[in-house]
């Protein structure tokens, strides 16, 4: 099959010609009908991401039909429509498995940074770890939703019952959970890198009640913010958006320096947390809101071959929505 694989940090990714074996005991042998790209294939491209073995296929957004399945599987059958998301194993034992948080496992593997991902033809997954989607969607639809949407998702839900909800970044994960904030009758507040007027507008369209620039203060008090931007200098501006006792939430796995702030910034109870990947639990419940709300990503799509051009894209801030490896 061909794959599109990092062999270095900084370098570029190849297309390639990559053996394919056959699934062990629990895995199932996708095709691949579309690949969200993500920020995260970003950070992983500069390596700025430990323990990064190589050479590597990138991608953790993945849609495809099965086409093999191993000896125990039996949750999931051949032409069966499945999604492979960020976390691709979980030991299930250690302390944090046992407690129900298997997003922190010590032992947790992810796809497209630990085992080989969805920019290729077809991928391994192990199928206890996959989710079910519909058959009839469109798969270029439905790839943001396993990343950008979820792990977005688990961002949301740690702000906690926010009314003034302020999204720092207006990329792929915010321009979904705009909707769901709409949707549950929440204002939302986007922030853009300064200048992008497009991405302003963009927030505007999805019910945004106020977008500008990063730098600018909001009209008025967020009651929590989510920083979507791996930006580290976001951290203390959005400490002085929220009221007191408001949330700041970072859901980025990479973020460049927090730099020094003044303690009267945290001061009045807020607090400054993170998200780390997600459980089985967040992909089938968010999903499940996805279909009800009838959540529309907007996606650009780009040929496997043309993985290299879509993650500039991205760099530069250039994309409305989400890329999609189609």
């Amino acid at each position: 099959m061909k794959a599109m694989r990092l062999s270095a940090p900084g370098s570029s990714l190849r297309l390639e010609e990559v053996a394919m074996p056959s699934p062990a005991e629990h895995q199932v042998c996708i095709r691949v009908e579309a690949c969200g790209v993500c920020r995260t294939d970003l950070h992983l491209l500069d390596g700025e991401l430990p323990h990064i073995h190589y050479p590597i296929t990138p991608g953790h957004e993945v849609v495809g039909r099965v086409v093999e399945v191993g000896s125990s599987v039996t949750r999931f059958h051949t032409g069966d429509r499945v999604g492979v998301p960020w976390l691709a194993h979980a030991c299930g034992l250690c302390r944090y498995c046992r407690a129900g948080r298997e997003n922190l496992c010590e032992y947790a593997r992810f796809t497209g940074y630990s085992v080989d991902g969805g920019y290729a033809e077809q991928v391994l997954a192990d199928a206890r770890f996959c989710l079910a989607l519909p058959a009839d969607a469109p798969a270029a639809q439905l790839a943001p939703l396993l990343c950008a949407g979820l792990i977005g998702y688990r961002a949301y839900r740690a702000a906690g019952e926010a009314a003034n909800l302020g999204l720092y970044g207006f990329g792929a994960a915010a321009h979904l959970l705009a909707q769901v904030a709409r949707a549950q009758g929440r204002r939302v507040f986007a922030f853009t890198k300064p200048g992008d007027f497009e991405g302003q507008s963009f927030a505007r369209e999805l019910g945004a009640v106020w977008a500008a620039d990063s730098d600018r203060p909001p009209p008025e008090p967020l009651d929590a913010a989510i920083l979507f931007a791996p930006v580290g200098a976001l951290v203390p501006a959005a400490l002085a958006a929220v009221r007191p006792g408001g949330r700041v939430i970072c859901a980025g796995i990479h973020m460049s320096e927090i730099p020094r702030f003044p303690y009267e910034l945290l001061w009045g109870e807020r607090s400054v947390s993170s998200v780390a990947n997600l459980t089985r639990a967040d992909g089938e419940e968010f999903l499940e809101l996805a279909q009800r709300l009838r959540l529309t990503p907007t996606v650009e799509p780009f040929p496997l071959g043309e993985a290299n051009t879509a993650l500039e894209r991205l760099r530069q801030g250039a994309l409305k929505g989400a890329a999609v490896l189609v």
